[in-house]
Formats: structure tokens, sequence, C-alpha cells
């Protein structure tokens, strides 16, 4: 992390986020998929008490348009929404995590 970096919460800003599939690997190839991501989004929305004011979900990488959330920070939510997609997608080729040298749900030889 850069050492310079401070952010700030509580200002009640709205927060345009982009991220992407690890690798670029296209996991939000079918409805399915992106039903799925809508599904934990909405349930991150409810605990974290945050206001999506929109979105769009693309192949490879997703764009949201947020408030800031009444529980927690930001980071928090948006890092229980990632985990939540990850853990969802369990063994259709996604990561759950880079433990142990793991990349992907694979071992490295």
């Amino acid at each position: 992390m850069v050492q310079a970096l401070h952010r700030f919460y509580g200002g009640r800003d709205l927060h345009f986020l982009t991220f992407r599939c690890y690798q670029r690997q296209q996991s939000f190839n079918s409805a399915s998929r992106c039903d799925l991501f809508l599904q934990i989004l909405e349930r991150v929305r409810r605990r974290y008490r945050l206001v999506v004011f929109g979105y769009v979900v693309m192949t490879e990488h997703v764009h949201l348009l947020v408030s800031e959330p009444q529980r927690a920070t930001l980071a928090t939510a948006i890092q229980a929404l990632k985990l939540g997609v990850v853990r969802s997608l369990e063994g259709s080729g996604v990561p759950m995590s880079r433990k142990n040298s793991e990349t992907w749900g694979h071992p490295q030889c």
C-alpha cells in the first residue's frame, strides 16, 4: 500500500469504483453469474446500509456508483462484496484464496 495514501470517510460523498476480475478472467460471462453478483451486491447493500446509484457488470470488470455505508467503511463493504462473490463462485474456476501457493483454485506445481 502506498504510504502517503489517506482515506477520508464521513463526507457523505458518492464514490465511483471500478475493479476487475483476477488476471482479467471473464468471470461474468453469463447472465447467471451476473445475477449472482447482483444478489451479493444487494446483500452487502442491506448489511452495510449503502445506496447503489448505478452499476455496470462487464465480463471482466465492474463499475459501481455508491454512497458511503452507514455501517463500517466503504473499504469493508467492498471487501465483503468481493469475498462474497469469490466464495459463491468457488469451484467454478475462481480462486478462493491465494494462501498456500494456490492460484485460481489450483495448487502451483
